[in-house]
C-alpha cells in the first residue's frame, strides 16, 4: 500500500437516537454517515495526503476540470453486518481492478488496490455503528468510493490533481415486499454509450446518458430502459445500471457479451461463475432485441433477469417498445426459479448465512 491515513474524528456525529430512526427505514443513497475518506494525487507528487475525515461539503473550483470535461469515474459495494458481528463486503478487489480500468480509459491516475480495499475498511471501522443489524432483511451499508479532476484550468488535458473519496449510506432494500418483475422500455431513440466510447468504464456520462431514456421509459409506463448498440440498434447492451440475463431453454445461461459499450459488472461476473451451481452453461454473446421479443413468445427464453449491486438480481417481466409489446418473460410475482435462486445464493452468501466457497467475502471490521 502508498497510503497512510490519518484520522479526524467528526466532533458532532448523529446521535445515537436519530441513526436507530434511520436505520430503522434508511431508504437508498439519502442519508450519510459521519466521516468520509479522501485522498489528493497531483502530477508531481503521486498519493498523498490520505485522510478520515468528518463528512461534509467539497469545495470546488468553479475551473475544476470535472465541472467541464466530466473527468470522474466511481463505483459502489455494499457492507454486511455477520450473525457475529462482524462486517462484511462482496469482491471489492473486483471493484479495485474496475476502478483502474476506469481511469485509464478517463485519464486519471490508478489506484492500488491494496489501497482501494483499505480506504473501505477505515471508512467502515469509523462509521460500523451505521452498519445495520444482521438479520434486518436486506439492508446494508453502501459504500460510494468516486475520484475526479479538480485542478483548476479551463483546457482540454487531463487534470493534474485529483481527489479520491469514499462515503457511505445505509441503504434499504429498493424492493418494497421483495423483488418483483419490472417492466422495460427499449430505448430505440436513445443509447447509453457507443463504439470507442466509455461504455465500459463507470463514469458519471454513462448514467447521464440514460436518463433520457428511462424518462421516456416512465413516459410509457415502463420502471426502466433497456438499450440497444448505437450503430444498428439491433443488439441489447444493458439496462442504465444493470447487466441483462436470459435462462434459456436449451440449459444455457445467456448474457450480452462485452463489447466495450457495456460495464463489466462484479454481480454479472459472479453470476457467471455461479451458472454450473444451477446446472446452466454460461455463454457471452451478441443477443438481438428480435431473439428477446420471439424467444419470449416461443417459450426459447424461460427467464430475463437484471443484476447489479444495488437489486443484486431483478426479475424482468414486460417488454414494450414504440408500437408493441410481450408478454411477461417471467413466470410468478418474484421471478422464476433460476432467478430467484441465484438472487438467494448470492444474497445469502453476502449476509453471512451460507458458506462462502469462493473466497469472494472481505472482512471490512
Amino acid at each position: 500500500m502508498t497510503l497512510s491515513y490519518t484520522r479526524t474524528t467528526n466532533p458532532s456525529p448523529v446521535s445515537p437516537a436519530e441513526r436507530e430512526q434511520i436505520l430503522a427505514n434508511p431508504g437508498f443513497g439519502t442519508h450519510m454517515t459521519d466521516h468520509m475518506v479522501t485522498a489528493t494525487w497531483r502530477v508531481d507528487e503521486g498519493w498523498t495526503g490520505a485522510e478520515l475525515a468528518p463528512y461534509g461539503d467539497i469545495t470546488i473550483s468553479p475551473a475544476a476540470s470535472v465541472l467541464h470535461y466530466a473527468q470522474e469515474i466511481f463505483e459502489g459495494l455494499k457492507a454486511y453486518r455477520h450473525e457475529d458481528g462482524s462486517v462484511w463486503t462482496f469482491r471489492p478487489e473486483k471493484n479495485g481492478e474496475r476502478l483502474i480500468a476506469s481511469a485509464r480509459r478517463m485519464a486519471l491516475p490508478e489506484l492500488p488496490v491494496d489501497d482501494f480495499v483499505e480506504s473501505l475498511k477505515v471508512l467502515v471501522e469509523a462509521d460500523e455503528a451505521w452498519v445495520p443489524a444482521f438479520g434486518d432483511g436486506e439492508k446494508s451499508l453502501y459504500l460510494r468510493p468516486f475520484m475526479y479532476g479538480s485542478a483548476a484550468f479551463l483546457g482540454l488535458r487531463p487534470s493534474s490533481e485529483v481527489k479520491y473519496s469514499v462515503i457511505a449510506s445505509p441503504a434499504a432494500s429498493i424492493f418494497t415486499g421483495g423483488p418483483k418483475p419490472v417492466t422495460l422500455w427499449v430505448a430505440e431513440n436513445f443509447a447509453r454509450a457507443g463504439a470507442g466510447g466509455t461504455g465500459a468504464a463507470k463514469c458519471g456520462g454513462n448514467y447521464a446518458s440514460a436518463l433520457a431514456g428511462q424518462i421516456e421509459g416512465a413516459q410509457n409506463g415502463c420502471d426502466q430502459a433497456v438499450f440497444l448498440d448505437s450503430a444498428t440498434h439491433t443488439y441489447v447492451d444493458e439496462l442504465g445500471g444493470m447487466n441483462v440475463f436470459f435462462v434459456m431453454k436449451d440449459g444455457t445461461l445467456v448474457t450480452p457479451e462485452l463489447t466495450g459499450t457495456i460495464l463489466p459488472g462484479i454481480t454479472r461476473m459472479s453470476v457467471l461463475e455461479l451458472a454450473h451451481e444451477f446446472d446452466l452453461t454460461p455463454v457471452e454473446r451478441k443477443v438481438e432485441i428480435a431473439e428477446w421479443k420471439d424467444g419470449v413468445a416461443s417459450g426459447e427464453i424461460l427467464e430475463v433477469f437484471a443484476c447489479g449491486t444495488a437489486a443484486i438480481i431483478t426479475p424482468i417481466g414486460e417488454l414494450r417498445w414504440a408500437g408493441g409489446g410481450s408478454a411477461p418473460s417471467t413466470a410468478g410475482e418474484s421471478g422464476g426459479e433460476v432467478t430467484r435462486g441465484l438472487r438467494e445464493r448470492l444474497l445469502s452468501m453476502q449476509q453471512g448465512r451460507s458458506e462462502d466457497t469462493y473466497g469472494w467475502m472481505t472482512r471490512l471490521v
